[in-house]
């Protein structure tokens, strides 16, 4: 691979016009294909056969108009005062504006619906007494009954006292039938009455239990209008979203506020931001700081720049045909940018120290690309294999993110070895400043200096580095055993946008429930009558009901056939909080209700407590794999078994550390004005998965950079502890940089507007500030020091069997020495 590198760089480097022609070709073409080809981003998350989406599925064949998605529009008087007769019309006639959107079901009026409440409040009520009153007159007229019975009884013993009984035996007869008549009547009566007691009993109860569900707050100032989409919640298009919002935007009611709800307004978040274009200055400063020059700072921006335009681009230009959440192509531009310029930052380092050493400019090109490059293309290929093993978890949208983040790896990848040479060649000698090329000049003629003793670290030294460092990762690691997953509801928004003012004017006014309904839905074994019906409805809300944390239920709707219905659950608190986690969990056990009907759980709430439980069942299994991968590839790439485990076990440590950081400020609110955290809460539940493939991939690029330093310095005869001090010092400087930029890159990020990419961004930044700084430069030397020369212990029959991977392309300088046939250096340690 190494002599491959080293011909190809030469072939860029001969070439630099047409390569550089090339890759702007194929970014125009991204570009283009985007252009025409591109559709939309989701920010809906969807995982198919969850608990939630069998559902809704079924609701989809059996009762279609409650299998949509749905948003809430709220309503808000500006003085607080109640709604006027001119605003509640101007609202009403904004509702059937929203039912002519296409995509939308329905739109509920709220100030109609709650006329139909109280209709049915007073109809009940009216039913009631009628049913009163009708027992108070049967109780009347069975006293009449009663009365008259005893008479004619009376009157029947007189006559048989007066021995006249058969004389008045007719007439007695006929009294007693015609008594008789009346009380069959009468109790006929009764029963008819009794029959509609149940049902009003029932119905009552319903209403009961439903009297937490309101659409016009009890003041009478804020009101919920309620939009039912014709598709499910994970698939309704931002069109539609931006067509209803259009509806209420384009003719504002006067004195009235209108904000909407997650499920509406949460847009597509910006590719590009002010705080990723900070993080790139903090780059380009430091770029500017190690390289002197500022031609040669530019070469790693520009190379990076031309790699996410074309991995975003021609992400999104396959957004037309896979569903893509809006995420994917933004955790792509993160990924392509850190490495891009860190990758080309690698190779432009080493060409820099060739020519200040002498060699000829094309021939410098040609071995930086052939020994750095060959670094670059393993350091990538580790971080594309552990993006592209996100696919085996079984998650649509989270293998999507891990395919999209490996091609603009492996496109940072490609652009390091081709482009960066060629941009090279066209800068010439110019990537070094004026007194640098004049140093070069007098190096290429004077004998290279001896260089300084190198001592190793005290024994002493070594242990407190390594137990301070653990202590410190270990501490820093404890909030993440507090970890909840979730995905941001309205709560997390920024305090000034319509989605937060939408869900805490529910909170205060309608209870924070409101936010996040459940849905409900019950199989009945039967085809049941009205009256059988309206019996179980009431059996199963009562049920529903009496849990913990239930605010109110209430029937939503039922099949052509009534073997199907469908109930709405209020929670006591919001989607995701922990009740309303431990309530979707306890209704779903809870099923079949009575040994006899069968329930499920859907909705927005219910579908985003699925999505993390899926993830955190996957979680484990890649975590697993990742590790062993790493095993494997440190084995290859050391030649010992000590190195790898050390180094493994330091990722781990970083991972956890990074968890632990996340969740102390964005759910604990530890820092929290620091960071834009405006309300803390459970942490985005693909996160720790995603954060697993990425920080992996980059933990293993800093061990190669100084752990080969190491082995190369221990392969051509110096002392283990020696070795690991001269691999440090060799690949430190290069690797600070590399960290530091890609710290800064991911940093701009922590201060998005979209509250899923903020934790995304500081979990990678602070993920990669502790492996590159704590682990990789402070505990792995130390552990290594400890260790001795046990570090590089490899059993024989092993080591007969691997392969020899030269990263660092030491053959490829054996065969290439410098034009003088000086011994090279021991080994490019840094890149």
């Amino acid at each position: 691979m190494a002599e491959f590198l080293y011909r190809l760089g030469q072939a860029a480097a001969r070439h630099a016009r047409s390569v550089l022609a090339l890759w702007i070709g194929v970014l125009a073409i991204c570009g283009i294909s985007f252009a025409l080809f591109g559709g939309t981003l989701s920010t809906a998350i969807s995982i198919p056969n969850t608990p939630t989406t069998q559902v809704t599925d079924r609701l989809q064949q059996e009762l279609p108009e409650a299998s949509g998605g749905s948003g809430s529009v709220v309503f808000q008087t500006e003085d607080g005062s109640e709604f006027t007769p001119e605003q509640r019309d101007a609202i009403a006639s904004l509702v059937e504006d929203a039912k002519g959107v296409d995509g939308v079901e329905n739109a509920v009026d709220p100030f109609a619906t709650e006329a139909q409440r109280e209709e049915q409040a007073s109809q009940l009520s009216e039913g009631q007494a009628q049913l009163d009153a009708g027992r108070t007159q049967i109780e009347a007229a069975r006293a009449e009954l009663d009365a008259g019975q005893a008479q004619l009884d009376a009157a029947r013993a007189q006559a048989e006292a007066a021995g006249m009984l058969a004389m008045a035996q007719p007439q007695l007869d006929a009294q007693q039938a015609q008594l008789d008549a009346g009380r069959a009547e009468l109790e006929a009566q009764a029963a008819a009455a009794e029959e509609k007691a149940p049902q009003l009993e029932q119905g009552a109860a319903l209403l009961d239990m439903a009297s937490n569900i309101r659409m016009v707050s009890e003041d009478g100032s804020t009101a919920i209008l309620t939009v039912v989409f014709e598709d499910p919640q994970m698939e309704v298009t931002q069109e539609t979203k931006d067509a209803l919002v259009a509806v209420f935007e384009d003719a504002p009611v006067d004195g009235v506020t209108t904000d909407f709800s997650t499920d509406i307004a949460q847009g597509i978040p910006s590719i590009v931001g002010i705080g990723e274009v900070v993080g790139l200055v903090v780059a380009a400063i430091v770029l500017v700081v190690m390289l002197g020059t500022f031609v040669g700072a530019g070469l790693p921006l520009i190379s990076a720049l031309i790699g996410v335009g074309i991995g975003a681009l021609g992400a999104l230009a396959f957004s037309g045909v896979v569903e893509m959440i809006s995420v994917t192509p933004v955790l792509g531009l993160m990924l392509g940018l850190a490495v891009g310029i860190d990758y080309t930052l690698f190779i432009v380092n080493r060409h820099r120290r060739q020519l200040k050493q002498g060699y000829d400019l094309e021939e410098s090109i040609a071995l930086a690309n052939g020994t750095s490059g060959n670094a670059v293309v393993f350091a990538g290929a580790t971080v594309l294999i552990a993006l592209l093993a996100l696919n085996i978890t079984g998650i649509p949208f989270l293998g999507l993110m891990g395919t999209v983040g490996a091609a603009c790896i492996a496109i940072a990848v490609m652009i390091a070895v081709t482009l960066t040479p060629a941009m090279l060649k066209l800068v010439g000698m110019r990537i070094l400043s004026k007194k640098e090329r004049a140093s070069s000049t007098a190096a290429a003629e004077a004998p290279q200096p001896a260089a300084a003793p190198v001592k190793p670290m005290s024994t002493v030294t070594a242990v407190l580095t390594a137990l301070v460092s653990i202590a410190a990762l270990l501490f820093i690691a404890v909030p993440s055993l507090d970890l909840r997953t979730g995905l941001p509801d309205g709560s997390s928004e920024a305090h000034d946008s319509t989605q937060y003012r939408a869900y805490s004017t529910l909170s205060e006014k309608f209870g924070e429930g409101q936010n996040g309904t459940l849905l409900v839905v019950a199989e009945l074994p039967s085809e049941p009558t009205e009256a059988e019906a309206t019996e179980i409805q009431a059996e199963i809300a009562g049920i529903l009901f009496e849990q913990d944390g239930v605010s109110a239920v209430a029937p939503i709707g039922s099949s052509e056939d009534g073997s199907t219905v469908a109930f709405q659950v209020v929670p006591e608190e919001g989607p995701t909080s922990e009740s309303t986690e431990n309530l979707v969990h306890t209704l779903r056990d809870m099923s079949p209700l009575n040994d006899e009907y069968e329930i499920g759980v859907a909705g927005t709430a219910s579908g985003n407590i699925d999505i993390s439980d899926k993830l955190s069942d996957a979680l484990p299994i890649y975590l697993g794999v990742v590790v062993g991968l790493s095993l494997l590839i440190l084995i290859l790439v050391f030649r010992s078994i000590y190195v790898p485990v050390i180094a493994t076990l330091g990722f781990v440590l970083s991972y956890f550390a990074a968890l632990g950081g996340v969740v102390a400020i964005y759910q604990w609110g530890w820092l929290a004005g620091v960071f834009n955290v405006e309300t803390p809460g459970p942490i985005l539940n693909f996160l720790p998965t995603i954060l697993v493939g990425i920080l992996f991939g980059l933990a293993m690029d800093y061990m190669l950079f100084i752990g080969s330093g190491m082995r190369e310095a221990y392969a051509h005869g110096a002392p283990s502890r020696v070795a690991v001090v001269q691999g440090v010092r060799a690949g430190r400087a290069v690797v600070t940089a590399a960290a530091i930029i890609m710290v800064s890159v991911f940093g701009g990020f922590v201060f998005s507007h979209s509250a899923m990419i903020r934790p995304i961004g500081f979990a990678l930044a602070f993920g990669v500030l502790l492996d590159a700084f704590v682990v990789r430069m402070l505990l792995i030397p130390a552990l290594m020091h400890l260790a001795g020369d046990k570090a590089w212990w490899l059993p024989k029959w092993l080591d007969k069997i691997l392969p020899d991977v030269d990263v660092e392309g030491a053959s490829l300088e054996r065969r290439h020495p410098h034009m003088d046939h000086r011994e090279p250096e021991p080994a490019n340690h840094g890149g």
